[in-house]
């Protein structure tokens, strides 16, 4: 696993090398807390998306429980409950919240804020397991996860609905504003402007994680039998082969056109789909993530000038990326594409975590509770004379 030395700072966090666990007949080969996580992360070395959060939320652990003076081994209900309050509010601010660096940047920190709720469930999920592998594994004694009493509650990452998506009005506003035309403002600004379009058109239309976007190529859109297909390795190495709307196809031809390319890509064509400025490189993830959270923040800044709905506003200021994820598949829903081809577009490997894009019951539910009021509307309604 990385490491990172932030003596330069002055920062107490000592090198994650330095800290020693308490084995227990250990099963692996490891002599540190460190290169025992880093046999645990090499279980998912190849789905690079999990591996990366895995690390970043053990690496936190590790990192906390430097200045604690604590290891692994140490770890007990106590400790958790105190590492889960830290997750929420990370203290000294100066040195554990950062913008955005490279991981050997010297201003780089674990945290960009503290935690929500959703997302300090998330690393405890990701931890537990790690816990449960390093009980397996002979190098902790105990889980102590296994002591909370609420856990079922507090570790479902199954949430009801999905919430994090545009509404449909802002999502139309949204497309409206992304496709304005862009007079007088130089051949980068045009450039820019058809690549953020292609960006959010791609985003919405087939519904992919920010990495399948940012390591897409031109050649995994392919026609077989007359039918247009983008074919994708996604989450855990899954290959599938999505059906591209004619929309889709549109956003392609526009983008390529954009690019100096013409019509629909050939079978074999490697290049980036989605390109730097000079037309030829491949954009990263950060770098992608830092494009889409910036549309989302001048999109809410021209709505806001224009003294827009309040909530859509807050909701673009909060929307990630994945939020265009999410929207896309809940419209999709919405759209009336059955369960089991949205989950297939999707690539859920459960129905249920596709059923949660489901709106369609709270809706129904919504209608009928109209019924219930006060008194009678209709002034022909038999009212008892008390």
């Amino acid at each position: 696993m990385e490491t990172w030395d932030n003596t330069a700072t002055a920062n107490p966090i000592a090198p994650l090398e330095s800290l020693r666990g308490s084995p227990v007949l250990p099963q692996i080969t490891a002599n540190t807390d460190v290169e025992a996580v880093s046999a645990w992360l090499a279980e998912y070395q190849e789905s690079p998306q999990t591996w990366k959060c895995y690390r970043r939320e053990a690496e936190r652990l590790l990192l906390w429980l430097t200045t604690q003076r604590l290891t692994l081994d140490q770890v007990n209900r106590d400790v958790l409950r105190h590492f889960e309050a830290f997750l929420a509010d990370p203290q000294p601010s100066a040195q554990w919240v950062g913008p955005t660096k490279p991981r050997h940047h010297p201003q780089w920190r674990p945290f960009r804020g503290g935690l929500s709720a959703a997302s300090r469930r998330q690393s405890l999920i990701i931890l537990q397991g790690l816990f449960s592998w390093l009980v397996e594994a002979g190098w902790v004694r105990h889980n102590p996860f296994r002591l909370m009493r609420d856990k079922s509650r507090r570790l479902n990452n199954q949430t009801p609905r999905i919430e994090r998506y545009l509404e449909r009005e802002l999502w139309e506003w949204l497309w409206q504003w992304l496709n304005q035309p862009v007079a007088g403002q130089g051949e980068r600004a045009i450039y820019e402007s058809a690549r953020r379009r292609f960006i959010f058109g791609f985003a919405y239309l087939l519904a992919p994680r920010l990495s399948e976007m940012a390591d897409a190529r031109m050649g995994d859109f392919q026609q077989s039998e007359g039918r247009w297909w983008w074919s994708v390795v996604g989450k855990g190495n899954k290959v599938a082969r999505i059906p591209l709307p004619a929309d889709m196809q549109n956003c392609l031809i526009e983008w390529r056109l954009a690019l100096g390319l013409t019509g629909l890509p050939t079978h074999h064509d490697d290049a980036p789909v989605i390109r730097a400025l000079d037309k030829q490189r491949s954009v990263g993830h950060n770098q992608l993530y830092r494009l889409i959270r910036d549309t989302f923040k001048e999109a809410a800044d021209t709505l806001q000038a224009a003294d827009g709905n309040s909530a859509h506003i807050a909701a673009l200021r909060k929307a990630t990326p994945h939020w265009l994820r999410h929207t896309s598949i809940t419209h999709q829903a919405q759209a009336g594409i059955s369960l089991r081809h949205l989950a297939d577009s999707a690539r859920h490997s459960r129905l249920d975590t596709t059923a949660r894009y489901l709106h369609n019951e709270a809706i129904e539910w919504h209608h009928e509770q109209q019924r219930h009021q006060i008194m009678p509307r209709s002034p022909q309604d038999n009212i008892e004379t008390l």
